[in-house]
């Protein structure tokens, strides 16, 4: 197979089809510039005929191709009169070096065309022939063939390249989009239906009790609704013009964990360092990386003591949510569930060069994950005004 573009090609293509016109050119101009004999012009014609099924039947060897030029070309400069016919040497030269299977078979064809002068020197009446002039017309065109052939390799690899680019590029797309609607649609219903859960548990017995669970439930859906259209909005940035809703940062954590106590999480939140350094990328992450970790807790573990912690340093930011509590093993029915909310956690912290760790403890589970500092003030969401520690 080919390591060429299908465009380049099709140039080759073209390209060789010219090629047995341009001997012919050669051949006619060999033959009326001198008086030529009835051999002289079978020998002539060699080449033209070597050239044109070569170029019409691509499996000819260009071995083959070599032979049947210069043996004629050479033969027919015996009488010194036919230096015209050299120019089949330089044609043959740029076919070897564009065509040849490789560099091994190109060089000593090549030097095998360069060394035809030199021979027809030996041959002909002496100094009927400029054996330098030629040596140099015959290298010449075997150096373009080279860089011609070499600049369609290039350009393979770059498109190959491209594509491979463009695949990634669409799969870390899908990966992404696939965190975000987890985040919004998964989160959100799952928020949604505890507290739905719990209504039902005490719709008879507690009427006031339910009506805050439904309430609380309502709420969640509304916040669930901005979430989405916010992710729908940035989604389709590309496409629209105007300023970009803000992202999620990490000074919006104590909202997060405000939302996941009404929801019934007992969760206790402790912050140390200046949340201001965290940039917004590595903000975006741990704001989400702490969402699905407080839902996973909310799922599994609803009556557990949990405490999310966070530590801003000088070179790295430390999440750490511990859940401390029976945690139950997740249903038969749905047994990879958070599987996908781990993939997407590891994921973030990966693409910003950081670790997580996540699993059970003897005391129940814990999330960790450590990202490398952000220090760009400027970018949007890293702003935040709490400093040291708070409950």
């Amino acid at each position: 197979m080919s390591n060429e573009p299908s465009s380049s090609r099709s140039g080759a293509d073209e390209v060789r089809r010219l090629v047995p016109v341009f001997s012919l050119a050669v051949a006619v101009v060999a033959a009326l510039t001198s008086p030529s004999s009835v051999s002289d012009v079978v020998l002539l014609a060699i080449p033209v005929a070597a050239f044109a099924l070569w170029s019409f039947l691509p499996r000819v060897p260009v071995v083959a191709v070599t032979l049947a030029v210069l043996v004629p070309v050479v033969v027919v400069q015996r009488s010194g009169s036919h230096e015209p016919a050299m120019f089949e040497a330089s044609v043959l030269a740029f076919v070897i070096a564009r065509w040849s299977a490789s560099l091994a078979i190109a060089a000593p064809l090549g030097l095998l065309a360069v060394a035809s002068p030199a021979v027809v020197g030996v041959i002909e009446r002496p100094g009927n022939i400029s054996v330098g002039i030629w040596i140099l017309g015959i290298a010449f065109p075997w150096a373009i063939g080279r860089a011609i052939l070499r600049q369609g390799r290039l350009q393979a690899e770059l498109e190959a390249t491209r594509r491979e680019l463009a695949e990634r590029a669409l799969l870390e797309e899908r990966r992404r989009i696939a965190r975000d609607v987890h985040d919004f649609v998964g989160h959100g219903l799952a928020a949604v239906m505890l507290q739905v859960t719990s209504a039902r548990h005490v719709l008879r017995r507690d009427p006031a009790a339910a009506e805050e669970a439904l309430l609380s439930a309502e709420d969640v859906g509304r916040r669930s609704m901005r979430e989405l259209r916010r992710t729908v909005a940035l989604l389709r940035s590309d496409d629209d013009a105007g300023v970009l809703p803000p992202v999620p940062a990490a000074n919006e954590l104590p909202t997060l964990v405000d939302d996941a106590r009404a929801g019934g999480l007992p969760v206790e939140l402790r912050i140390r360092g200046d949340l201001s350094e965290i940039g917004a990328g590595v903000g975006l992450a741990l704001y989400r990386i702490a969402q699905e970790a407080l839902a996973n807790a909310a799922r599994h573990a609803p009556r557990a003591r949990t405490v999310l912690g966070l530590e801003v340093s000088d070179a790295q930011v430390s999440l750490l949510v511990e859940t401390t509590g029976p945690v139950p093993a997740a249903p038969e029915d749905e047994p990879d569930r958070s599987g996908y909310g781990l993939i997407g956690m590891r994921e973030r912290a990966v693409a910003l060069g950081g670790e997580l760790t996540a699993g059970p403890t003897p005391q129940g589970w814990t999330v960790s994950c450590r990202l490398p500092l952000d220090t760009a003030r400027g970018d949007p969401g890293t702003g935040a005004d709490g400093q040291g520690e708070a409950t």
